[in-house]
């Protein structure tokens, strides 16, 4: 189904960039979403669709009220890789570029981005920055960098190339969180297809950050179990992601050892093992300094137990996908 909005920015038949957004009970940041997408400057034709996955707030009428927004499409609820699916079928443009409805754009991000793919690519990431401070439980998403996880926070995608591997492939659906793994995997199912991937640093995007509990934080860290099953799925990640081939982080790394040597120094009561944990310990330290002395030691648990979660949930989704990642 497909519900118009007010109009679109460009004006035209053609715009030169499809924006696609999926949006699910996102009334309280899509619109500042739409508004940063309405303050682009120097500005490409575009044309701005949002694609409503079965929201029960009031995301669509939003969507549909913003004169910036072109058309308002409704999914099934299904999850983002279908919602996308819909607004990719939809695009009018030569390129989609999709973010996120809890991000910001600014100003420059859609002609960075054109800019990138003009110069050979088909494929481009940018940068996706914090919106503000974050505490150190609270969530949202960074990218520094070429990323091997294709976040859709920040993606421009040629619309041909998208529709030749058929879109995104929904793959990865937990039974009690939401999907995950859609777009690390349509980024590598295209670099198998031979697109070519380009960085635009000037193509920056500001993520929503969402306070959250310590509980909360550490829950976040069991879907890490997900892991090796998108590492079977995807054996580059090896090579492109994984710490020398194996672990999740050089943290989890340094984790690691530290339990192996806690364990080796109570069996063989050898203290002297216990100085391979100094790599783990110094970890600790970096993550919880900056907090002050009061709030340091409760961060550095909490941390500690995000990590043992992490590791437990590793085990356990390495063991059931067959592929070892610590």
């Amino acid at each position: 189904m497909r519900r118009h909005g007010t109009g679109s920015v460009a004006g035209v038949s053609t715009p030169a960039v499809s924006v696609v957004i999926a949006a699910r009970d996102a009334a309280g940041t899509l619109p500042v979403t739409l508004a940063a997408l309405a303050d682009q400057e120097p500005a490409p034709t575009f044309e701005v669709l949002v694609v409503d996955d079965g929201s029960t707030d009031t995301t669509a009428a939003i969507a549909a009220a913003h004169p910036v927004v072109t058309a308002v499409l409704l999914s099934t609820g299904a999850g983002p890789g279908t919602a996308r699916n819909v607004g990719i079928a939809a695009a009018r443009a030569p390129v989609v570029a999709f973010t996120d409805a809890d991000c910001a754009p600014a100003p420059g991000w859609l002609a960075a981005g054109l800019a990138a793919l003009a110069s050979g690519a088909d494929v481009v990431q940018g940068r996706v920055d914090a919106a503000g401070p974050s505490g150190p439980w609270d969530r949202t998403v960074s990218v520094g960098g070429p990323s091997a996880l294709y976040e859709t926070a920040n993606l421009f995608v040629r619309t041909t190339h998208l529709r030749a591997i058929g879109g995104f492939e929904p793959w990865l659906r937990p039974r009690r969180s939401k999907e995950l793994g859609e777009d690390v995997w349509l980024g590598w199912r295209l670099r198998r297809a031979g697109a070519r991937v380009a960085w635009a640093p000037g193509a920056v995007v500001h993520h929503a950050v969402f306070p959250r509990s310590p509980g909360a934080f550490l829950a976040e860290r069991a879907r890490v179990r997900f892991f090796p099953l998108m590492v079977r799925r995807i054996p580059e990640l090896r090579e492109a992601l994984l710490w020398h081939g194996w672990f999740i982080n050089r943290r989890q790394a340094c984790f690691d050892l530290a339990l192996l040597a806690v364990l080796a120094a109570g069996a063989g009561r050898r203290p002297m093992v216990l100085l391979l944990a100094g790599p783990y310990a110094r970890e600790l330290w970096r993550g919880a300094r900056g907090a002050g002395r009061r709030r340091a030691p409760a961060i550095a648990a909490v941390h500690l137990a995000a990590d043992a979660v992490s590791a437990g949930a590793l085990a356990v989704g390495s063991a059931r996908a067959r592929a070892l990642v610590a």
